[in-house]
């Protein structure tokens, strides 16, 4: 409907009209002037009546105007939630009396309204054109601040913000009621209940196994879960969120409990958990609880991991993996391992990237076991690096049949088939294997690796062997190859091969070295194994030797017992020099860990060692994207800025003493 009403709206009238009069004067003249004097008094009444409508319009809008004006300020004035207006430097020009009760000055008036409520910048909401919501809290009450940017009428400031502040503390409090209740499942595991039974005696077995009942019950049931159990050596448990987030608060001092129970047993007893995610249904949390716990034990136990949206979080981990006594596993993996063989068109080999000796060595065991089957096997290897150069010219010298089996990654993708087999060794993250591309080429992929599991793995692979408490990759496939095949038939080089992986993993048999390390040394032995060559294999030119002394010389000393240097010069085997310069670094009387960083390929590479009793190089290494082991591991980091590099090291060296400090004070 029109409020106001224009002449020329009835022009098509008042010209058909016209017409009419014209054709009634030209055919009866007395007729058309009648009509044409009917015609000029309708068109006065009308216009009068159009001049006279449209200005009681005009008046009734002025007066709605007013009364709107009047309402407008009214709504404002008694809005019943907080309201404020700040100039652009966020000085408070006005508000309402809701928002002057939430704070306890006498009046807010002019005053910094950032000071007043951190979560708000003023500047932000300008540049957002107040389009954005900010959540803050006041004095334990939630709002979601909506903001509005208009021209500002005083001519000190251009623009002004008006802030509506909206009371969510009702939903904020159901939904953290939501969050604290929902339910969380725990599966946790004693990983070395049969070793610990067996070295308590029998007499006290019983009361053993009824401590580690009730430690684990009372821990939960503080905390409101139920706890099954399922096992002898398996509980489930179910607790609220709020439960989960208070035990991670403490980090799961479960652990250190059960370690220090001490009924007779000369094994300390320990326990794997596995914790999922909240909301999902129980079938789901269960599954993920179950992943989780499969991870805990992949890295050695002794150890919780919780899933996180997308990621986990661990905690514990500093116990080193404990050796099982068994074999029945090594024969299980040897079995299956060779049925996939038989079964596979032809078997590809790759360690990770810058192979060591116990990633070649291990990749050449795995060969000797695809040839023993009468299959094809090829090892996977862009190019040799000073860690393995002395091996890889041995084995073109002696064995150049077994050389002709080294593909380059290329010759590997355009070769490989879906039925092909792809064994991983020494490494179980797809993003550091030889070549990641050939993942995608086939899904039979084994996974053969001694280092604690990380977050990232290779998706579905048809055959896992992770096993922590081993010294190297070598030892396991050395294991595997006597329950293959009747008959080894390991050349001299390949022995060799194997026995100096387990060397250089173990530091001549000194670090994380164990009986099952011994026997498969033994076997080797038998198989021809000569340690004059093995240790041949190891001999650095002067070079490299100068590049040790001057990693050494550079040193610095962080919280009295860590090493941290850098190797800065340009060299092919600089990943080699650091490796073997913090090995060196630990030889420094106090020293309790070491870390040198090196530049190579446009990557900082990073080399920890630590003797395993004071300092986990493998958790500090995990918190920059690492991983390895409690005494060795590495990291890479996507910056060629060393003292950048540096920094975030040290940053992990310190969140790591301050998480133990933690744990040590509670």
């Amino acid at each position: 409907m029109k409020d106001n009403y224009k002449y020329t709206d009835f022009l098509p009238y008042i010209i058909f009209a016209v017409l009419i009069v014209i054709a009634l004067i030209v055919m009866e003249p007395i007729v058309g002037v009648l009509a044409l004097l009917v015609m000029l008094y309708i068109l006065y009444i009308t216009f009068d009546k159009i001049k006279n409508k449209n200005k009681k319009t005009v008046e009734y809008i002025e007066n709605l105007n007013e009364k709107f004006d009047s309402l407008t300020k009214k709504a404002i004035f008694d809005m019943p939630f907080p309201l404020v207006v700040t100039d652009e430097k966020a000085k408070i020009i006005w508000y309402n009396t809701p928002f002057a009760n939430l704070f306890s000055e006498d009046s807010v008036m002019e005053k910094d309204l950032e000071n007043l409520i951190d979560e708000v910048e003023v500047s932000t909401i300008i540049d957002s054109d107040g389009k954005n919501t900010i959540p803050i809290t006041i004095n334990s009450r939630h709002f979601s601040v909506y903001t509005n940017v208009v021209d500002g009428n005083s001519t000190e400031s251009e623009k002004n913000v008006l802030l509506y502040f909206v009371d969510n503390t009702a939903y904020s409090s159901l939904q953290k009621q939501y969050l604290d209740e929902s339910p969380i499942t725990a599966k946790i595991e004693v990983d070395n209940f049969s070793e610990a039974m067996d070295s308590a005696p029998k007499e006290v077995r019983p009361l053993l196994i009824a401590e580690i009942d009730s430690t684990i019950r009372s821990y939960f049931e503080e905390y409101d879960a139920l706890v099954r159990k399922a096992d002898d050596e398996l509980y489930l448990v179910i607790m609220p969120y709020k439960a989960l987030l208070a035990i991670k608060e403490k980090r799961f001092d479960i652990l250190d409990d059960l370690r220090d129970l001490n009924k007779g047993n000369t094994i300390p007893i320990t326990l794997s958990i596995g914790v999922s995610s909240h909301g999902l249904n129980f079938k789901d949390s269960y599954v993920e609880a179950e992943s989780s716990l499969d991870l805990a034990l992949g890295r050695g136990g002794d150890q919780a991991v919780v899933k996180v949206d997308d990621n986990y979080e661990f905690f514990g981990g500093k116990s080193k993996a404990v050796e099982k006594r068994n074999k029945v596993k090594a024969r299980v993996i040897g079995e299956a391992l060779r049925q996939l063989i038989d079964r596979s068109e032809d078997v590809y080999i790759m360690g990770h990237k810058n192979p060591d000796m116990d990633a070649i060595g291990a990749a050449i065991g795995c060969l000797r076991a695809t040839i023993n089957r009468g299959k094809e096997g090829y090892i996977v290897l862009e190019k040799s690096n000073p860690s393995i150069d002395n091996l890889i010219e041995r084995m073109q010298e002696e064995e150049p049949d077994l050389y002709k089996r080294v593909v380059k990654k290329d010759t590997a993708i355009n070769n490989i088939k879906h039925s092909s087999l792809l064994i991983i060794v020494d490494n179980h993250k797809p993003s550091f294997t030889e070549c990641p591309e050939l993942l995608k080429e086939t899904s039979q992929i084994v996974v053969i690796d001694h280092h604690r599991r990380g977050k990232e793995f290779v998706e579905n692979p048809v055959l896992t062997y992770v096993e922590p408490y081993a010294s190297s990759t070598c030892e396991l496939i050395t294991e595997m190859l006597t329950y293959m095949s009747d008959d080894l038939n390991l050349t001299h080089f390949e022995a060799d091969a194997l026995m100096s992986g387990i060397v250089v993993d173990t530091k001549n048999f000194s670090f994380q070295t164990g009986v099952r390390t011994f026997e498969a040394a033994s076997i080797l032995k038998r198989a021809g194994a000569n340690m004059l060559k093995v240790k041949s294999l190891f001999q650095d030119d002067l070079d490299t030797l100068l590049y040790k002394a001057e990693v050494i010389h550079n040193t610095d000393i962080i919280h009295d017992n860590i090493a941290v240097s850098t190797f800065e010069k340009k060299a092919k085997n600089s990943v080699l020099v650091a490796a073997q310069a913090a090995d060196a670094l630990l030889d420094i009387n106090g020293i309790d860990a070491s870390f040198v960083l090196t530049i190579n390929e446009g990557r900082t590479h990073i080399s920890g060692r630590s003797r395993g009793e004071v300092v986990s190089v493998q958790l500090i290494l995990e918190k920059i994207g690492g991983g390895g082991h409690l005494n060795m591991a590495g990291a890479q980091l996507d910056t060629t800025d060393l003292e950048a590099a540096k920094k975030t090291l040290i940053g992990a060296i310190e969140d790591y003493l301050e998480e133990n400090k933690i744990e040590e004070e509670k």
